[in-house]
């Protein structure tokens, strides 16, 4: 049996597929099956996967969402370790070997991740720079202490771990349920917060993974709700605001990244775009002034949505 199952939900993403897997097996722990779960392409996608030949394991579905995919993938997962990563990004050769050896190190860990580096292209041309510019990224520096332990009131600020740069143990996935199908966004936020309520993580300095960036991310997509402030809200109430082991994040610095979130995502729909609603934003510029009385932003973009023109 291998020792790490690295899953790759696919959909149509023959652009970037075949790098995503070169990065993979080019690992320097070589303990490892990968799966791909092509999730419903239309493109060359699955050919392309079952081109590896082994330790590549293709599983074909009808198109049903990256969570859906990622928890099929865990499903047929037969490794110790699950790691997962987007279809589009790239790993440096000793990723899961540093992480191993960290495990190893720190038994009470659930979690290992890791920085990652932005990968944008040159210009306008469509390149993206070789990863080999980037090694001096990924050397090893150590632990970075304030996002390694108990880490669940650091997750209320921001989704700070990348799921492309994490090793979770496969015990954890399961025992928490996977993804939730449910969530067409912020599904790897949730997944993570409810990790850090009953595992410990540890997080490496060194950047193990490039993280790329293009204008089909789905990241990008003006949204018609705003998941990420609703998935917050929720686990204040289920949880609160502490930690098992008492780290916490104050009421008014919670109050205001929160009211944040919800000016920022009022300002995507005020900018324009697919999706786009002004009354969503005015809506939920009204919600961020209700979250937090001094976030006085808020107002200003609420005075102003009668008469931004959107772009296009």
């Amino acid at each position: 049996m291998p020792l790490v199952s690295v899953v790759i939900p696919a959909y149509n993403c023959v652009l970037y597929l075949e790098e995503t897997i070169r990065s993979i097996l080019g690992q320097t722990a070589s303990d490892i099956e990968i799966i791909v779960i092509n999730d419903g392409s239309t493109d060359a996608t699955g050919a392309i996967a079952r081109s590896f030949g082994e330790p590549v394991r293709v599983f074909d579905q009808p198109n049903s969402g990256v969570s859906t995919a990622r928890n099929h993938g865990v499903r047929e997962a037969r490794g110790a370790f699950i790691a997962l990563v987007d279809h589009d990004d790239y790993w440096f050769p000793n990723k899961l070997a540093n992480q191993l050896t960290a495990f190893e190190g720190h038994p009470q860990v659930d979690v290992v991740f890791s920085d990652f580096t932005r990968w944008h292209q040159n210009g306008g041309g469509g390149r993206f720079p070789e990863p080999s510019t980037f090694l001096p990224q990924a050397a090893p520096q150590g632990i970075d202490n304030e996002y390694s332990g108990w880490i669940y009131h650091q997750m209320l600020l921001d989704s700070w771990v990348l799921t492309s740069t994490a090793l979770v143990r496969t015990e954890v996935v399961l025992a928490n349920g996977g993804f939730d199908e449910t969530l067409p966004y912020s599904e790897d936020w949730d997944f993570w917060l409810r990790l850090s309520r009953t595992s410990q993580f540890l997080k490496l300095r060194e950047a193990t993974t490039l993280y790329r960036q293009h204008a089909d991310q789905g990241s990008r997509v003006t949204r018609a709700v705003d998941y990420r402030t609703r998935l917050l809200e929720a686990a204040a109430e289920r949880w609160g605001l502490c930690s098992p082991d008492g780290g916490y994040v104050p009421p008014r610095v919670f109050k205001r990244q929160l009211a944040q979130y919800s000016a920022f995502f009022g300002r995507d729909h005020l900018l324009g775009g697919v999706g786009a609603s002004r009354y969503i934003a005015a809506r939920s510029f009204i919600k961020a002034w209700q979250i937090d009385h001094t976030y006085w932003r808020s107002l200003l973009y609420l005075a102003a949505t009668p008469f931004y023109t959107p772009r296009g």
